[in-house]
Order: structure tokens, then C-alpha cells, then sequence
């Protein structure tokens, strides 16, 4: 009989107990408990064999937060968003984000119009979806024709809008993009909108690269289909990560709600909002472009509510960090902020352009900080950028490598997201990882390697 089987020690050490040495439960829930110490240090050492969050520089999330914020989340881990009636506060304070960022994206009515959190900014996207489908269809039906048929235009989009388009019956029309061209051209639209198109989405800070798509050009080449075909075609924008840059980085940039034709914006917190996992935004106009279908009012333990979200209960916890960060931060600090993580993902792109195995496609300045690059000559080279990804993971890091949409398939790229937490000094450190790895990988012959793509869109 093991030693740990006859310890009759009431506080036994952690690693001499029945967890440490036979392992944790993997397919049914263990007949009996442990003390919350050994529970607690035992599924930690799990999450160390996760990767380092600061050194995950493929995705758009925050990982890294003020000592207060895991205060605050602590204090609200009870907290149901849905229960408006029991957690009046909470309620205020996501109306009061609402309204805020209603004024950040220049809403006309930003003290008035609807808004939402959201678990993330693919529930936010969707929402904006469903209202541009439900205005299109009741315009259809007031207009006597057939609404069976709707479609949604874009460029290259995050998966979420695949799953609206799937989700919801509509038929995703994804301009291609072409060599040189890393986004919607205006002048593509007139071959993919219609009457049965219930609006165009162009993203502020395009996934696959970190580009904004020209949100004023789109708009105006709109305008003049209009004039020609009488189609009146509203817009969403997309601004999952760039709707908390743009109005500190480029706030002559028109993109919102400045141009009339847009008509709903969603944003992820999460992401450059700079809130824990966990928080979007969508944003209206003005009440009047929400249907009103889209719309329930739910009895909830004795208060009445209206709500239009595709969650329900869901966690408070993040829409209160995000008032904390604006009251936190405010205007100065968030341009502070998104500047230093321009400048460093500037810097890099500097010294990734140095190399001569890198072309660089976007260097991180006029959209969002990152870099995104591509081998000047891979035919040449007998390695990929997956290689050069799994590579570099040797030393911690994790870095995006996947190919273009159509119709760019064939073009491998790598992106680099620097985020708040991504110092000058680890810039420098992740080039000297790249190079060493480049070197590594032209010296040694590896073109059986199974390495393929590593992309985070979130």
C-alpha cells in the first residue's frame, strides 16, 4: 500500500495526497471532495501547462490588468447582468458605458440611443445583423415584395459573420481581395449589392492583417449607387478592435457615426477596450434602428425588463471593469495607451523589415498596432511561416500564421498583435527570437514538417 494511503496527518502536504499521486478525475465527478487547498493548487498546476497569456501575441485580448481589477471582478463574481431588478447599480453602470461610447463613436443622440454589452463582439455583430435584417425585411414586406432571400456584403470578416450568415438564413457575399489589396474596394460594391442586400459591413481593423477598410469610401460609393439605382443600402461597422483605437489614435479618421449611412457599430471590451475576457458593445444610431421585435420584455424575479441580447444570464464582473477603466483612464490615458502600443508595434516592424527573408504588408501605422508580414520568396525557401511560428514557440511566444481569404489562399502571413503589457523590451526580444529562429530554420532542411496553421481571430 502506497506510504500517502496509511497518513493519518489531518494536513497532510498537497503533493503527498491522493490527487498528487494517482492524478486528478478526468471522466466522472470523484466520489468524494478535497480541502479547497489541495483542489486549488492542484487544478493550478494544470493552467501551467498552458502558454504564458503576455507572451500570446496572435490574439486581440487583454492579458494583462491593474491589481484593482481583479478586485473589482471578485467583488462582482455574484453578479448577474440580467437581473436588472436585483443589481440596479450594475444596470446603471452598463447604461452608462452605453452612453459613453455612444459619445466616443459621435452618435447623434449618444445620451439617448440603445445600446448593449455583450459576451463578446461576435454576440455584438450578430445583434447588428439580426436589426439590419429585420429593417430590410419589413421594408420588403411594406413594399409588397419577396424578403426570402437577404444577403449580407463584406470583405474578409472574422468567423463570427460566417455564423450569422449560417445561423440567420442569409447568403454572405465576401468580396475577394487581390494582390496588393488587403481590403474592400469601394468600386467592388456595385457587383455584389442589390435589393435583397441588407447592408455592408466593412471592419476596423481587418482580422487577418490589422488594416482599417475605408469606411467613408464605402459609404460614399453607396451613396452615388443610390443616386444611380435607387438603393438606399445601410452599413454596420465591424469595429471589434478598432472601434477603442481609432477615436485615440486617428480621431479625424470618419468611420462612425459622423457618416449617415452607418446605421449600428459593434466593439469588443475585451480586446482594445482593455476589460478582462468576457465584454462587447453594440451600438444603434438611434433608437429607431433597432426593430422592435427584436425586442422582449421578460419578467425576472418581480421586475419587468426589456432585453435583446442573445445571452441571458451572463457575468457583471466585465461591464464594470469597463466604466473602472474609463474612469480609470479616461480620454489621455487610453490615447497614452494605444500610442505606446502603436510605437512598439511600429518599432518592430522596423526591425522585422531589416531582415531579409520578411516583406513586410502592414507596419502598424494608420490602423490597429500590430504588424502583419509575409516571406518575400517562399517558393524559394524550404520552410514556411508555420515553421517560423512553431519555432518561436520554443521560447514562449505564439504568433498568428495562417493564409489570406479568397482570393489570396496561397499567401502565408504572420501577424503580431501588441497589446497593452507588450513592453519595448520584449519587442526586442521577440526580434532576436525570430531572427535566431530564421537562422535556424535557412541552415537545417526541414521541409517535411507538419507544422500548419496557428490563428487566433479573438
Amino acid at each position: 500500500m502506497p506510504l500517502w494511503k496509511i497518513n493519518t496527518r489531518d494536513n497532510p502536504d498537497i503533493y503527498a495526497t491522493a490527487g498528487a499521486v494517482e492524478g486528478l478525475a478526468k471522466t466522472k465527478i470523484p466520489e468524494t471532495g478535497v480541502s479547497p487547498e489541495e483542489a486549488y493548487n492542484l487544478v493550478r498546476d494544470e493552467l501551467y501547462l498552458d502558454g504564458n497569456a503576455r507572451q500570446n501575441l496572435a490574439t486581440f485580448c487583454t492579458t494583462w490588468v491593474e491589481d484593482e481589477v481583479h478586485k473589482l471582478m471578485a467583488d462582482c463574481i455574484d453578479k448577474n447582468m440580467i437581473d436588472k431588478d436585483e443589481y440596479p447599480q450594475t444596470a446603471a453602470i452598463e447604461a452608462r458605458c452605453v452612453h459613453m461610447i455612444a459619445s466616443l463613436w459621435h452618435s447623434p443622440e449618444a445620451e439617448e440611443t440603445i445600446g448593449c454589452s455583450t459576451t463578446g463582439s461576435s454576440e455584438a455583430a450578430m445583434l447588428g445583423g439580426l436589426a439590419l435584417k429585420w429593417a430590410w425585411r419589413d421594408r420588403r414586406k411594406k413594399e409588397g415584395k419577396p424578403c426570402d432571400k437577404p444577403n449580407i456584403v463584406c470583405g474578409p470578416v472574422q468567423v463570427c459573420w460566417h455564423k450569422f450568415a449560417r445561423y440567420f438564413d442569409v447568403e454572405l457575399r465576401q468580396i475577394p481581395l487581390s494582390e496588393g489589396s488587403l481590403h474592400i474596394q469601394p468600386d467592388q460594391l456595385k457587383d455584389y449589392v442589390d435589393e435583397n442586400t441588407i447592408g455592408v459591413v466593412p471592419t476596423l481593423g481587418v482580422t487577418f492583417t490589422g488594416v482599417y477598410e475605408p469606411v467613408k469610401d464605402i459609404c460614399d460609393e453607396l451613396d452615388k449607387l443610390q443616386i444611380k439605382t435607387g438603393l438606399d443600402v445601410p452599413v454596420h461597422v465591424d469595429a471589434a478592435s478598432g472601434g477603442f483605437v481609432a477615436p485615440f489614435l486617428q480621431p479625424e479618421l470618419l468611420w462612425d457615426f459622423r457618416l449617415d449611412r452607418i446605421k449600428s457599430i459593434n466593439a469588443s471590451g475585451h480586446k482594445f477596450g482593455l476589460t478582462p475576457l468576457g465584454v462587447g458593445w453594440i451600438v444603434w444610431r438611434d433608437s429607431s434602428e433597432l426593430p422592435k421585435d427584436l425586442v422582449f420584455n421578460v419578467d425576472y424575479l418581480g421586475g419587468n425588463m426589456p432585453t435583446f441580447a442573445l445571452n441571458f444570464s451572463r457575468p457583471g464582473g466585465q461591464i464594470v471593469i469597463q466604466y473602472y477603466n474609463f474612469m480609470r483612464l479616461g480620454w489621455i490615458g487610453y490615447r497614452e495607451i494605444q500610442s505606446a502600443c502603436a510605437e512598439n508595434a511600429q518599432y518592430l516592424a522596423s526591425k522585422l523589415a531589416d531582415l531579409p527573408e520578411i516583406e513586410i504588408l502592414y507596419n502598424g501605422k494608420g490602423a490597429l498596432p500590430c504588424v502583419c508580414y509575409r516571406l518575400k520568396k517562399p517558393k524559394a525557401a524550404h520552410y514556411t511561416l508555420y515553421d517560423l511560428s512553431e519555432r518561436v514557440r520554443m521560447s514562449g511566444w505564439q504568433i498568428a500564421s495562417y493564409p489570406l481569404p479568397a482570393d489570396m489562399e496561397d499567401t502565408i502571413v504572420q501577424r503580431i498583435m501588441v497589446r497593452h503589457g507588450v513592453s519595448h523590451d520584449a519587442v526586442d526580444q521577440l526580434f532576436l527570437d525570430i531572427r535566431k529562429s530564421l537562422k535556424y530554420l535557412s541552415k537545417n532542411n526541414i521541409k517535411w514538417s507538419d507544422a500548419g496553421p496557428s490563428f487566433s481571430h479573438g
